[in-house]
């Protein structure tokens, strides 16, 4: 059922970007979703403001096997938005004085390792616990999720596997969806439920949400439910998350139950008293610093008014929450095609484009002039550099009288010894032969040590071909020669060519490797990186 409610004193409220009527409001968000054909997979819309269902519309197809047409109350999956809701559970067993956010979570976890630094259940939930990515190992062990029915126990025993952190708890933030599987054990372990029972009895009945359930198995039949569909060149394929695994994400719900969410928790109806600014307050870094990710939230801001939103994506399920309490505007997207992935209009950033106005006056950003400096100064820079925490290459070369990072990403030179990417700032480490600091926004300080760069010839080559084991990925690769270069071969088809960056290191096409020497000079084995899995340790088994 496809439902759109005209509100009048949308047509003057400041909010709006523009004065405009609410029909041209309509007929614009009509043109942003026209990519979603009527024959096609589709997405759903929902847009509440002060309480009230505004805009609630669905497009195209549900299911493309059957006929099924994507309407308002067809189930989606909301990926990553789920994950606030895990949080949210975690946070009402605390009001019930069954835990509190502090704890060690090896308290209620004893699988996982002792790494030497507490992991509290607070760093899970703001993803600076350190815990690699379970779902990155187990790509790197050449079985993807997706390619196995994986459950919560699946993503316990490969973190009980690993013998190192990503980083210390509290100093960093590097996403990883481990935190939230284990959070969901711990709701089951301490509430004397499952996480989905305890949720549907404390969130999902009291707020409304009558379209809304946990794929906790993703075998159950669930009414109206929609497809997710990638594309390809034969077109498209259906791509669903056919695993057991949930509170990282797994959360099956509509656009209108996802407002009705906003609705209850934002005016602070969730707990009693309300657990509302612990739900939106995140903790600082170790050094002091603040950092935007909450509980399964991201505070941050648009148009110069406070946000409190998430995006998520899973298999070919995409979705997006954005809540703008200030003007008491939620807007919640849901789709079941990752198609338009690629597209250059993001369509829920299109939607707040359009919905929501400048607050006051556009702040004046200070512009950063590059510096002029010499082409001797900028060939300083020049070479490769290692960054001591992932082992990842980055080369800084010199062409046209600006430094880049190979091949072709320009910095912004502020000086003789520093410059910048963004935000981030790199500045010399002492002395030159030490190479360069990396500083955050956050302040977080990482080293990048200058490298010898790599010597990748036939004869070179020959020392590191073998066959090399992970206990923590349980998984093996042969390392051979492959027209002349060095290729990483997973039984039965997995192949990866590595690509030299500085001595003993090389990139491929899921994240770089570097080897690791004896006394003797000798090869003994190797460490992969990924996004969210550092140092993942190879052992070399034989020649």
């Amino acid at each position: 059922m496809n439902r759109i409610i005209s509100v009048v004193f949308l047509l003057t409220c400041s909010f709006l970007l523009r004065a405009q009527s609410w029909t041209d409001t309509t007929a614009q968000i009509e043109k942003i979703f026209s990519r979603y054909a009527a024959d096609r997979p589709g997405t759903e819309l929902a847009i509440m403001r002060n309480g009230k269902i505004i805009f609630s519309k669905a497009w195209g197809m549900a299911d493309l096997e059957h006929d099924v047409k994507l309407s308002t109350i067809s189930p989606t999956e909301a990926g990553s938005v789920s994950k606030q809701f895990t949080s949210a559970a975690i946070l009402l067993l605390e009001q019930q004085g069954k835990l509190s956010v502090n704890d060690d979570i090896r308290k209620y976890l004893p699988e996982v390792p002792d790494y030497g630094h507490p992991i509290l259940i607070r760093h899970l939930m703001e993803h600076t616990s350190g815990l690699k990515d379970w779902g990155s190992v187990a790509e790197v062990a050449g079985w993807p999720r997706s390619t196995k029915t994986y459950s919560n126990a699946d993503a316990l025993y490969i973190v009980s596997r690993q013998k190192t952190l990503n980083n210390i708890p509290g100093a960093e933030y590097i996403y990883s969806n481990s935190n939230y599987n284990l959070l969901a054990i711990i709701v089951d372990r301490l509430s004397g439920m499952t996480m989905a029972e305890f949720t549907r009895k404390y969130i999902f009945e009291p707020a409304g949400m009558k379209h809304t359930e946990w794929r906790d198995d993703f075998k159950r039949i669930v009414p109206n439910r929609a497809i997710a569909y990638s594309w390809n060149q034969k077109g498209y394929q259906t791509n669903m998350p056919n695993e057991y695994v949930y509170g990282n994400g797994g959360l099956l719900t509509t656009a209108e139950d996802l407002l009705l969410w906003n609705d209850y928790y934002g005016n602070g109806r969730l707990g009693n008293p309300s657990i509302l600014k612990s739900q939106t307050t995140p903790y600082p870094f170790n050094n002091g610093t603040p950092h935007n990710y909450a509980a399964g939230l991201v505070i941050g801001s648009y148009k110069g008014w406070k946000t409190i939103s998430h995006t998520g994506a899973t298999a070919s399920y995409r979705s997006s929450l954005e809540f703008y309490p200030e003007l008491g505007l939620s807007i919640a997207w849901l789709s079941n095609t990752s198609q338009f992935d690629g597209a250059p209009l993001y369509v829920p950033g299109a939607v707040a484009e359009l919905m929501v106005g400048q607050k006051g006056e556009l702040a004046k950003k200070e512009e950063v002039k590059p510096a002029i400096t010499s082409e001797t100064a900028l060939t300083n820079f020049a070479g490769w550099y290692r960054n001591e925490r992932s082992g990842a290459g980055m080369n800084m070369i010199v062409k046209d009288g600006k430094l880049l990072i190979a091949p072709s990403t320009a910095v912004t030179v502020t000086g003789d010894r520093s410059f910048l990417i963004g935000d981030t700032r790199f500045e010399v480490n002492g002395d030159w032969k030490k190479g360069l600091r990396r500083i955050s926004a956050s302040r977080d300080t990482a080293l990048f040590t200058k490298a010898t760069p790599a010597v990748a010839d036939s004869v070179a080559l020959l020392a590191y071909l073998g066959k090399y084991y992970s206990a923590e990925a349980d998984a093996t690769y042969e390392l051979i020669l492959k027209g002349g270069k060095l290729t990483m071969h997973m039984q039965p088809e997995d192949w990866y060519t590595l690509d030299p960056t500085y001595k003993d290191a090389f990139d491929f096409d899921q994240g770089n490797l570097y080897f690791t020497r004896n006394k003797k000079n000798a090869v003994t084995g190797f460490m992969v990186s990924v996004s969210r899995a550092r140092n993942i340790w190879f052992e070399k088994v034989s020649r």
